[in-house]
């Protein structure tokens, strides 16, 4: 059985980074051909895909959020993290890490973290 565990602050002040990190367990994050996403759910609003990185290492990130985010990992922890710059209230949201199998034109998510609220306020 596959878990993935979020943690981080949950409070960030605007302009600064926002850093999660998702320790997953029951299954290695190099296994091919899983990937390894960040969404998000604003409050009231729908689920938003910020990012993933494969099994491979390679990354992909969402258009509207690329210029703001990086997803890394460390192999030997089994974890993959996320670092979302200069954030802003707009950025308040519960955040989700999940693993997708790769399938033709995308993902298809199996396991889901439980989520994390992260605020952004002063």
């Amino acid at each position: 059985q596959v878990q993935l565990q979020e943690s981080g602050p949950g409070l960030v002040k605007p302009s600064q980074t926002l850093s999660l990190t998702c320790t997953v367990s029951g299954g290695s994050i190099t296994t091919s051909y899983y990937a390894w996403s960040w969404i998000r759910q604003p409050p009231g609003k729908g689920l938003e895909w910020m990012g993933v990185i494969a099994y491979d290492g390679s990354t992909y990130y969402s258009p509207s959020l690329k210029s703001r985010t990086s997803i890394s990992r460390d192999t030997s922890k089994n974890q993959f993290s996320l670092q979302l710059s200069s954030v802003t209230p707009e950025d308040t949201a519960m955040y989700y890490c999940a693993r997708g199998v790769v399938i033709p034109r995308g993902y298809e998510y199996d396991y889901w973290g439980q989520g994390t609220q992260v605020t952004v306020s002063s």
